[in-house]
């Protein structure tokens, strides 16, 4: 119950999990235990990545874990937490955006004992007479006793019919897989206990409900968020992951460590003890985490070799030894942003330009603010975006 419980903030109920327990352990039978994904981007983040822990936890403890693509709820969009009606994804972006969760989540988990479920598998298959069933289960009243509804109804600003049906579906879920434990953010509680209530509406146990906190980003107190460009991806390179550990305040970094370490509670608050009585710095806690996690989506010698390219650039104000070289063609003038995607140091041109007005982005030492800026293909020059991404372009 510690490790299960360990960084949850809702536990709905304690009791019924223990007696889950107990039964599981009484009849040699693993808990099914259910986390769902809309695949609505095409890579994660650490802020993800909480709830996947919590699922290795279970799967660690000998239990089935069920990590669900909501390939066909990613079709509507979650509405939870959202002002505006999200846009629909095509079947062709959720099967692209779903192939590569596959990839990632077994940084995580193990492959041999996680099963990827889809929820197209059933709930294309409902007939118009199943959905107007699950639909009787949910007054419009209680619907907008949710937060977001509520002030989008206030404010007089749409809310799609459609959209009523995303926590009804995310409850279906629950039903169709016989989950004895769903796992999601706090701000999934709504969805999470539909889950419960459609369960004993179909005659079954409900599940218990564990949500999960929404890791703060690197600047310490908004949701990690790619918008937001706060974020650590598990695809970023290892000098990325590494020194944007580095990065994050050290109020936050105990969090960090509850929510994605694999070191116990107990081990991690000997850490918090030695910093607190002197005995270690918070750089080299932070230097023990960063190490941790980029060895997670990379291996040891890489995260070895990102500690070594942190300490020469940021200790003797160095360059890596390995920045990258990219030939262009010269001619005529390249608008930065354009040039940043091109050269790979950012994933699109709304990024470039998220990075120049966040200042981070240099030519040959000279930090860059424009962005509109045109460059002149011309010459050699180094490209420098934030503190750890390098490119030399030579212009031919």
């Amino acid at each position: 119950m510690e490790i299960l419980s360990r960084g949850a903030v809702d536990l709905i109920s304690k009791d019924d999990l223990e007696k889950k327990l107990i039964r599981s352990a009484a009849e040699s039978r693993p808990l099914k235990i259910k986390a769902g994904f809309d695949p609505t981007a095409p890579d994660l983040h650490l802020g993800h990545t909480v709830l996947i822990q919590k699922l290795k936890h279970f799967q660690e403890l000998g239990h089935e874990i069920l990590f669900l693509i909501g390939d066909f709820t990613g079709m509507i969009g979650d509405p939870t937490g959202k002002s505006a009606t999200r846009k629909a994804l095509s079947r062709e972006d959720v099967e692209r955006n779903a192939e590569t969760y596959k990839e990632q989540i077994f940084k995580i988990l193990d492959p041999d004992k996680t099963e990827v479920v889809f929820n197209s598998s059933w709930l294309d298959k409902l007939s118009p007479r199943e959905f107007v069933k699950l639909a009787a289960q949910l007054t419009v009243a209680r619907m907008l006793e949710r937060d977001d509804f509520k002030k989008r109804f206030a404010g007089q600003q749409p809310i799609s019919i459609h959209e009523f049906l995303y926590p009804l579906l995310q409850g279906y879920d629950s039903v169709a897989l016989k989950a004895d434990v769903e796992i999601g953010g706090t701000d999934q509680l709504f969805n999470l206990l539909m889950g419960r209530e459609l369960q004993r509406t179909y005659g079954q146990e409900p599940q218990v409900v564990i949500t999960m906190p929404l890791l703060e980003g690197l600047d310490g107190v908004n949701k990690m968020s790619k918008s937001l460009g706060n974020y650590i991806g598990i695809t970023d390179s290892a000098d990325d992951i590494y020194g944007k550990i580095l990065s994050i305040p050290d109020e936050i970094m105990f969090r960090y460590y509850e929510l994605l370490s694999d070191l116990t509670l107990a081990e991690i608050e000997v850490l918090r003890r030695d910093m607190d009585r002197g005995a270690a710095h918070p750089k080299e806690i932070k230097m023990r985490l960063a190490r941790e996690l980029t060895a997670r989506y990379y291996d040891e010698g890489a995260a070895g070799q990102a500690e070594e390219n942190f300490q020469r650039v940021f200790k003797s104000h160095g360059l890596p030894d390995d920045i990258p070289e990219r030939e262009m063609a010269a001619g005529a003038d390249i608008w930065l942003p354009r040039l940043l995607a091109d050269c790979g140091l950012v994933k699109g041109t709304g990024e470039g330009r998220r990075m120049i007005k966040q200042n981070a982005v240099s030519l040959d030492g000279k930090k860059i603010g424009d962005v509109e800026y045109q460059v002149a293909a011309a010459g050699e020059m180094l490209i420098q975006v934030g503190k750890r991404r390098f490119c030399k372009v030579i212009f031919r």
